[in-house]
């Protein structure tokens, strides 16, 4: 998989209105996403100096981070993810995941993973153990995914932000969460080698700046 382009906004309520008016205009909304949007929770990895954190609160140019993720409570298809950025570029590797398998990381059990066969699993078990990552927190928010075939174009708008203190509560879909502390609205646009003019003038708000907004982080104001 190549790395993409990305670009992150956070906006306010009336330009999740705006927006989402456009994008129905000339974009499809993703046909995985139920009456236009899903749930998504995920468990994010880190060690005990936050490094993945750090990296991203420094503005790290190469860093990446590891989480595990399901959509709109269903546990029945998990998925390892590895986010990569480097110089502004983003990459995402997954693998599907079986419930027993998440259960064992959660416990920290993890004897099965150098021989599960999965490239991505074995590269997550070694930075277990020469890192130290370990389950850190819970994030979850609803998404509307937005899809525009010329430039592979993915917009999604994110809102929401929730997050849970007990990691071991991750495939409990009914585990209580609390609202990130004045998390914002989220734009965020994904595409390949060029961003179409039709979809970047859809996204113009004139009180609209590229950030660097991290869900992850918002959910660790707490710790």
């Amino acid at each position: 998989m190549k790395y993409r382009h990305e670009w992150k906004h956070e906006i306010e309520p009336r330009d999740l209105l705006i927006l989402r008016q456009r994008l129905l205009a000339v974009a499809r909304q993703d046909p995985h996403a139920a009456n236009g949007t899903y749930e998504i929770r995920s468990l994010y990895f880190d060690n005990a100096k936050d490094k993945a954190l750090r990296e991203k609160v420094d503005g790290v140019n190469r860093r990446e981070k590891f989480r595990i993720r399901y959509y709109n409570g269903d546990t029945s298809f998990l998925k390892l993810e590895k986010k990569s950025k480097i110089d502004g570029l983003c990459r995402k590797d997954s693998e599907v995941l079986q419930k027993e398998q998440v259960q064992s990381v959660i416990d920290q059990d993890y004897g099965w993973m150098m021989q599960s066969g999965i490239p991505l699993v074995e590269e997550l078990y070694t930075k277990i153990i020469g890192q130290g990552l370990r389950p850190k927190t819970i994030v979850e928010y609803t998404r509307e995914p937005f899809l525009f075939s010329p430039g592979n174009v993915r917009v999604t708008l994110d809102y929401h932000i929730r997050m849970g203190m007990n990691g071991k509560d991750f495939l409990n879909p009914s585990s209580v969460t609390i609202p990130a502390r004045n998390a914002p609205i989220i734009l965020e646009v994904k595409w390949d080698e060029f961003l179409p003019d039709l979809i970047r003038d859809a996204l113009q708000l004139g009180n609209c700046r590229v950030g660097a907004f991290s869900k992850y982080a918002a959910c660790r104001i707490y710790g």
